[in-house]
């Protein structure tokens, strides 16, 4: 076996790690956009899946989810959060959170929904995210709207849980 052969076996026994990609964007009044998918439960982000096979980044995977799925093309703005989020029956997830900015009224009329996973949207005030995003995501959330308020830098997080550092 030639030393790239056993590079190539040395990476396909690797474990795997899954990335996903979202922004947060809201409207002057500090309310947070939600899209309703039409594959699980619940609320989520506009965002999704890194398709790194084709040499995507988070950051250029944020911007074409948030295009495919509300129409929008917006540059994601910095980045707020990143979670390392483990489940049940799938590889680890690092999930990264970008700041998508205060959306105008005519952004906000320009939404056009990617029929094929989502079912609608809407802007949730802060104090009612808990009740539509449960779990890590909730968290995530949570924690970048105080990245925001505070100025702080990227928060990282485990599961949803702060790590220290």
């Amino acid at each position: 076996m030639t030393s790239t052969d056993e590079y190539t076996a040395y990476i396909a026994g690797l474990p795997r790690v899954l990335a996903g990609a979202a922004c947060l964007f809201r409207d002057d009044r500090g309310r947070v956009l939600l899209v309703e998918p039409n594959y699980r439960d619940g609320w989520a982000l506009p965002g999704g899946t890194v398709e790194s096979d084709t040499g995507e980044g988070p950051r250029q995977g944020a911007r074409r989810e948030t295009a495919e799925e509300i129409g929008l093309d917006l540059g994601p703005g910095r980045l707020l959060v990143v979670d390392w989020v483990r489940g049940p029956g799938r590889p680890p997830i690092v999930a990264y959170l970008y700041d998508g900015g205060v959306l105008t009224d005519d952004q906000f009329a320009a939404i056009r929904l990617q029929e094929e996973e989502l079912l609608s949207w809407k802007l949730v005030d802060r104090a009612d995210l808990g009740s539509h995003l449960p779990g890590a995501l909730g968290s995530r959330v949570k924690t970048a709207l105080e990245v925001l308020d505070t100025g702080a830098g990227t928060a990282e997080l485990e599961d949803g849980a702060p790590v220290g550092g």
